[in-house]
């Protein structure tokens, strides 16, 4: 998953050639007054002063934590090329807690099942929990205290949730196209009931009884014949994962 932590408010390509340096005591002005927007019952978010670090900014959620150096989230937003403008380091900073780690009890309420790469090289793919925040899903990694029963049924709640995801589906000749209209990982949420996936292309168009997908993450999902399938995976001109769909129940989890 590689979606920018500071959203939309990254600029073009010019910028990012010339930035200007986003000043951390800028930074500072803008955090001290938006940040309190973004606290909740659960959600705490304090600045700070340490002796070697200057600045900090403090995450703190349920049993996760984040610290984070000002003069560091300042330079990592010169480097995306966020505007050192108060407008859009307000932006940046939404986003970047809309980024935050995913706590343990905010999987379990609202975790979603979605396939995501397993490896860097992007050579295949497996379930990963994933929560939605507006308009990006995070992942959800097990803290040190949940047990293997905890990540089971959280696991099993994602799933449960994943088949009721909507999607939209459109079938062009030989070929099924599932995607989302705001968070593009979730895709692949429906894929959890691989059966229902099948009987929603037949009620559209031709049925695909040994339908493989073309899987990339954060892409529309492909669906067709094995022959259809492979020439799709060939001419995508992305990494992606061809495979039956009786497979997708065998892919591991992350």
């Amino acid at each position: 998953m590689s979606d920018s932590p500071f959203g939309r408010s990254s600029a073009g390509l010019l910028h990012r050639l010339r930035p200007v340096p986003v000043d951390p005591d800028d930074l500072r002005d803008v955090a001290a007054e938006v940040l309190p927007e973004f606290a909740t019952a659960r959600l705490r978010l304090v600045l700070t002063d340490d002796r070697v670090d200057g600045p900090v900014l403090v995450l703190r959620e349920d049993e996760r934590t984040l610290r984070t150096p000002l003069r560091d989230l300042a330079e990592d937003m010169t480097a995306a090329g966020v505007v050192a403008a108060p407008e859009a380091l307000a932006a940046a900073l939404a986003s970047w807690v809309a980024h935050r780690p995913v706590p343990d009890a905010a999987a379990a309420a609202t975790g979603t099942a979605v396939l995501d790469w397993t490896d860097r090289g992007r050579t295949a793919v497996g379930w990963r929990v994933v929560v939605r925040r507006d308009a990006v899903a995070l992942p959800w990694m097990p803290s040190p205290s949940a047990g293997a029963e905890d990540v089971a049924r959280i696991r099993a709640r994602a799933v449960e949730r994943s088949a009721a995801v909507e999607t939209e589906l459109r079938v062009q000749g030989p070929v099924a196209l599932w995607s989302h209209p705001v968070v593009p990982l979730l895709a692949s949420a429906p894929f959890t009931a691989p059966e229902r996936v099948l009987e929603r292309v037949a009620a559209a168009g031709p049925a695909m009884p040994d339908m493989h997908v073309v899987v990339t993450p954060g892409r529309p999902v492909a669906g067709a014949g094995a022959g259809v399938a492979a020439r799709l995976a060939e001419s995508t001109g992305e990494p992606c994962v061809r495979l039956p769909w009786r497979d997708l129940a065998t892919l591991p989890w992350l």
